[in-house]
């Protein structure tokens, strides 16, 4: 490969924060997908309260001004999709929504770094959404990191750096630079973009496409 020559991008990127129950049931689901296909999903840990600030702040208004009607099926549909995928999700947790995201998000990167983010993540997903345990609290997160072999105090550390907290803010905006607006967003060969659980088959049919046209 030529100096000037681009790297091809990952086949399957997923931008992700750990306090949106959608992105757990998406998460939970399109892992096998790729193990499926023998492709490594590129893990990009974001802030989605900075997408929310800087291009989706109608978040904060619906919140502000529910709809009881909609609100009443969305919590039935994200528990019959709950079900389906065999995930326990209580929303909103008892330790209150939306939760701080900063520390378990940094703690994400610094455990990527240790090549342990998936299952760390997969542990504060289930944490949060199965047991409503705070991921703002290191007393909640350190056992979920002890529990991968990793040292709490030297992950908190490496957390609290510059390094750590630069890259959050620049996989963050990079994500809206590349038209995100939530999390889970999903990126099939570079620029195809897909947002939330309810589009994995598009998914599972954009990798399809980029298996075709790679052969």
């Amino acid at each position: 490969m030529s100096a000037l020559t681009s790297p091809a991008p990952p086949p399957l990127e997923v931008f992700f924060d750990l306090t949106s129950p959608w992105t757990w049931l998406a998460v939970h689901n399109l892992v096998p997908i790729a193990a499926r296909r023998g492709i490594t999903i590129a893990w990009r840990p974001i802030l989605v309260g900075g997408l929310f600030n800087t291009v989706n702040p109608t978040v904060y208004e619906r919140r502000n001004n529910p709809v009881p009607v909609k609100d009443r099926y969305m919590a039935k549909d994200l528990q019959d999709w709950a079900r389906l995928a065999g995930l326990e999700i209580h929303f909103p947790p008892a330790c209150g929504h939306p939760v701080n995201a900063v520390l378990s998000m940094r703690c994400a990167l610094a455990m990527q770094e240790a090549g342990k983010l998936e299952p760390f993540a997969f542990a504060a997903f289930d944490a949060l959404w199965a047991h409503e345990r705070d991921l703002a609290d290191p007393e909640v997160l350190a056992p979920l990191i002890a529990a991968q072999g990793e040292d709490p105090e030297a992950i908190f550390a490496a957390a609290a750096t510059p390094p750590i907290k630069d890259r959050l803010r620049a996989n963050t905006d990079e994500l809206i630079a590349r038209g995100g607006f939530g999390s889970p967003t999903i990126f099939v060969g570079g620029d195809d973009m897909y947002f939330g659980n309810d589009r994995l088959p598009l998914v599972e049919a954009a990798l399809d496409r980029l298996s075709t046209a790679s052969a």
